[in-house]
């Protein structure tokens, strides 16, 4: 028998920003299809129609298409195996639950939500399965005439599965092992219901993953609980020779204390949970974003695969394509994964670091825009690449660097006390005087002819270029002298020193 070909699948529920723990089940399907040479599938599960949230679904889309995850087939995608979308796909269902009905394998359950309330409050713990379901009202304690009427006259109704009782239920987990259920802590879970004709997750999903031929399914710890459940299902329509093979992931925790990683601990810690800014159309309320809080997609996937996974070697910065090279399932952690936001700015750091500076100053570019000024696009490149390594986010390298577009107006009261000296003014019209009679003002000549210029003259080094800092900047920060002059250029470095002598004399 040949090898079964790897595809994988994605699934979220339209029911609003996509979190990032989702983004990286995604991203872990995404590395595993492609290492394998395999599909990664996008299927949309809106089988719940009344938590449906408009705009969610392009909402998800934009998000993998900024963080750079591509998908094979599915919902926008096209592909053999649609409708992608499940709530386009009742008609195979409802087929799927007849052959259950008719084999004996699930049943009709007529209790109103009012009649399951009170058995709850009648009996603790109570669960509906093999020991409660023969006092309840469905077609195992009703006859056939009678489920008939009620069906007929349209009274609601849900199809529950029929769970064995005390029989051991094997999940082969790749993460975990084998993990073993006993069937009679399950309830016969809801499959479908009357009112929107619409099965429940549970039913669709191993529906959809057998006709998709999914081969894998890597998803979230929390769904592990159900696992036995679907092992049950594909056991009832004598599936398993396809059954796929499970990968639950570890969960994204708090950063501080414990419990699962939610949006309040984002807003409490001031760091995004969501990929993308989310205006959320029921509220209105406004989350930030990885995106618009300055990340690079790429420092939001070399830190989000290592949440959880590792690579045997102590290597951190890693491509989207050694991370498809290096992945590994059986290398993700089973304990959850600390979610670490000082981590993200670190390798938001590394990633702008590296970055190529014609690209971020095409990011960059808008700020300056948005600070009034038009400057030309080889300037910014050129400020970019000076500046690049003092900030983590492309936002905040206007505070660090804005004095290549904006002269200072004043200058600081501390700096100046112990950088401006009594000579400084009458230094800093000569070293104008230098500067004006350079025609050549590239960095390098600049730096021969005043170094020169400052031995010849047997001036101090610290105290010319300390007053120089001064009048340039406004301040005692900056990158190399003449870096800062050559790309102001000689009118403004002139202007710029005459009027810091004006000023400070």
């Amino acid at each position: 028998m040949s090898e079964r070909k790897v595809r994988v699948r994605f699934a979220p529920s339209p029911t609003g920003a996509l979190h990032i723990g989702g983004v990286r089940t995604a991203l872990y399907n995404y590395l595993f299809a492609r290492q394998n040479g395999g599909e990664l599938i996008f299927r949309i599960e809106d089988t719940d129609s009344s938590r449906f949230v408009p705009g969610a679904e392009e909402y998800i889309l934009e998000s993998f298409k900024w963080l750079g995850i591509k998908f094979d087939e599915g919902v926008s995608f096209g592909g053999n195996y649609g409708p992608y979308r499940q709530s386009e796909r009742r008609d195979i269902y409802k087929k799927y639950v007849d052959i259950l009905l008719e084999e004996g394998k699930a049943y009709i359950a007529f209790d109103t939500p009012q009649e399951l309330e009170t058995r709850r409050n009648e009996i603790a713990n109570f669960q509906y399965d093999a020991s409660t379901r023969l006092s309840m009202r469905n077609s195992l304690t009703l006859s056939k005439e009678e489920v008939n009427e009620l069906v007929n006259n349209g009274s609601q109704y849900v199809v529950r599965f029929k769970i064995e009782p005390n029989e051991d239920v094997h999940v082969n987990d790749i993460i975990r092992g084998e993990v073993i259920i006993n069937s009679s802590i399950l309830d016969d879970k809801v499959l479908f219901k009357s009112s929107d004709q619409l099965p429940t997750y549970h039913l669709a999903n191993i529906v959809d993953d057998h006709l998709m031929d999914i081969s894998h399914v890597i998803r979230g710890e929390e769904w592990l609980p159900s696992a036995p459940l679907h092992v049950l299902l594909y056991r009832a329509f004598g599936w398993e020779d396809t059954m796929p093979k499970f990968a639950h992931l570890p969960l994204l925790l708090k950063p501080d204390g414990n419990g699962k990683l939610s949006k309040r601990d984002g807003d409490r810690l001031g760091f995004p949970v969501f990929p993308l800014e989310w205006h959320d159309p029921k509220s209105g309320e406004v989350s930030s974003g990885y995106r618009e809080s300055g990340y690079l997609p790429e420092a939001v996937i070399n830190f989000l695969a290592l949440l959880g996974w590792n690579p045997g070697t102590n290597q951190e910065i890693l491509s989207m394509d050694e991370l498809i090279q290096l992945f590994d399932l059986t290398h993700c952690s089973k304990a959850g994964a600390k979610f670490d936001f000082e981590k993200a700015k670190w390798f938001n750091h590394e990633y702008i670091l590296h970055a190529d500076n014609r690209e971020l100053a095409e990011m960059f570019i808008p700020i300056v825009k948005g600070n009034g000024i038009d400057a030309p696009l080889e300037k910014v490149v050129t400020v970019v690449g000076l500046m690049k390594d003092r900030v983590s986010f492309m936002k905040d390298l206007w505070d660090t660097c804005k004095f290549f577009f904006v002269a200072p107006e004043t200058y600081d009261e501390k700096t100046t006390k112990k950088r401006w000296k009594e000579d400084s003014p009458e230094m800093m019209l000569e070293l104008a005087a230098v500067l004006e009679n350079i025609d050549d003002f590239s960095l390098e000549n600049q730096e021969k002819i005043v170094m020169k210029w400052i031995e010849d003259k047997g001036y101090h080094l610290g105290n010319i270029m300390n007053a120089f800092r001064l009048t340039l900047v406004g301040e005692g920060k900056g990158p190399h002298m003449f870096d800062i002059s050559s790309v102001l250029g000689k009118e403004e470095t002139l202007k710029r020193i005459y009027r810091a002598v004006e000023v400070l004399k």
